[in-house]
């Protein structure tokens, strides 16, 4: 499957891009999630292997980079910008990593209505859009329900990994956080106990010297010198 990207070039996408609509039809409104869930881990060769999906995956900087350092682990990108989902999966093929999928998909979506209980290792959430302006904070991807699917979609000790340049979006965050970091989350969406421990934020190993993960809107973020705030939320057992 190929697209264009202007001045002519084609992107090909082929053995590495996964478009939703690929996806069986999610069930009516209201109804249980459970007949839409299937493994994304089956979209790789070795679906044994420890599973991260990242969050808005842009041009695929970190993907790439991580994802050659940890051959052993398979990790889905999630985009939705489609020419960037596209651009981002040519480059992995190019690149041939058979450890990386790129999926273009409402990330949130696919957490709350695809993905099975306890099946990922890490997710990583940076530098995701902050909206601002007051009337569109809810399209913010960190919501109390973002938060309750992230923590059923964990395996238990598995991390949620977030990273911001935006100081209001931080302090949102920060407010979210506080409801879901203990044993007994203080959040009617906590509908079991055990929420998430705040630990030490730490690089992963790809980051380059003086990064905190090493994405491109981090680099072009620290070159106007802003300051960046990361969080690490491990999941806990009730």
């Amino acid at each position: 499957m190929s697209f264009g990207l202007g001045r002519g070039r084609q992107l090909d996408v082929t053995g590495v891009g996964i478009d939703a609509s690929e996806l069986p039809p999610l069930p009516p409104s209201g109804a249980a999630p459970d007949p839409a869930r299937f493994d994304p881990r089956r979209w790789f060769p070795h679906p044994e292997r420890p599973f991260e999906i990242e969050i808005g995956s842009g041009k695929g900087a970190f993907l790439l980079q991580q994802a050659a350092d940890e051959p052993g682990t398979n990790f889905l990108g999630i985009e939705w910008a489609k020419e960037f989902w596209a651009y981002a999966a040519d480059r992995v093929r190019r690149r041939a990593l058979p450890n990386v999928r790129l999926l273009h998909a409402d990330a949130t979506e696919f957490l709350r209505w695809r993905v099975p209980d306890g099946c990922a290792r890490v997710i990583h959430l940076y530098f995701s859009d902050p909206w601002p302006k007051a009337r569109h904070h809810k399209r913010r991807v960190v919501q109390d329900r973002f938060l309750a699917d992230a923590r059923r979609v964990l395996a238990p000790g598995g991390e949620l990994r977030i990273v911001t340049d935006h100081a209001d979006y931080w302090a949102w965050m920060e407010a979210h956080f506080a409801r879901w970091c203990g044993p007994n989350p203080a959040h009617p969406l906590a509908d079991s106990p055990g929420g998430f421990a705040r630990e030490p934020f730490e690089r992963p190993s790809s980051a380059g010297e003086g990064e905190v993960v090493g994405t491109n809107f981090e680099r072009k973020y620290a070159r106007e010198g802003r300051p960046f705030h990361a969080a690490k939320l491990r999941r806990l057992v009730g």
